[in-house]
């Protein structure tokens, strides 16, 4: 299906339980890779805990559009200059697309945000806007110095917009955010008056620990996530 954009369409998968119930939507923001198989496998185990989620493409403009990449160095490659094409205030138009979707449909419920590396930032950044009743982001790169798109993202300087519940979990092996730039984005959140922000830092995750493909997958440690993350979404209850 597609999301309508600001003068584009924004190819996106919606998966949730086969009932009418009214449920909360979760909007799950992909890494540079995009709607692939694997990102597509966590967000049916977040549906099978009783989640719409709505998965969009966050390049949807260009010719990025619509392809899914593969996991090897051309699509790595190819998912970083679509990430240096997008600037800030694209990336904000696509989320107020996407959570504007997601409040009118009738199933939905709550609007809930998360997100894998760059969509670990994109679901922070999603937090800004008042609709969304928690987040989290998992291992977000480029909080700590703006590190986003082709500028310079204001980010963590407008944590203190954050109204909703914010969880984020980082892998203590992650080269992208090491123990000092941790330190910079807790810190940031309790600067900015979120001191019930949850922080969880897991030994020996690696970047992209969750990404069932690769050496990097910790089968362990993505199933303790996932477990959090519906605990925090249905408010530990």
């Amino acid at each position: 299906m597609s999301i309508p954009g600001a003068g584009h369409e924004i190819k996106s998968v919606v998966i949730s339980p086969a009932d009418d119930t009214p449920r909360p939507g979760v909007l799950l923001y992909t890494d540079i890779f995009q709607l692939t198989e694997s990102t597509l496998r966590t967000a049916r185990r977040l549906a099978a805990s009783g989640f719409l989620v709505c998965v969009p493409e966050i390049y949807p403009r260009g010719d990025l559009a619509g392809v899914a990449l593969e996991f090897d160095d051309e699509g790595k490659a190819r998912g970083l200059a679509g990430a240096a094409s997008m600037p800030t205030a694209q990336f904000d138009e696509d989320r107020t697309s996407a959570l504007d979707y997601l409040t009118t449909r009738p199933d939905v419920t709550d609007l809930l945000v998360t997100g894998f590396c760059i969509g670990g930032h994109l679901a922070f950044r999603a937090a800004f806007d008042e609709r969304v009743a928690a987040t989290v982001c998992f291992y977000p790169t480029g909080l700590q110095d703006g590190k986003l798109g082709a500028d310079v993202a204001d980010s963590l300087s407008r944590a203190s917009d954050i109204k909703g519940r914010l969880l984020v979990v980082f892998g203590s092996s992650d080269p992208h955010v090491p123990a000092d730039a941790r330190l910079q984005v807790i810190s940031a959140l309790y600067a900015a008056g979120l001191p019930d922000t949850e922080l969880h830092v897991y030994a020996g995750g690696e970047h992209a620990f969750m990404r069932d493909i690769g050496v990097r997958h910790d089968p362990e440690l993505t199933d303790l996530a996932l477990r959090e993350a519906v605990s925090f979404f249905s408010g530990r209850s």
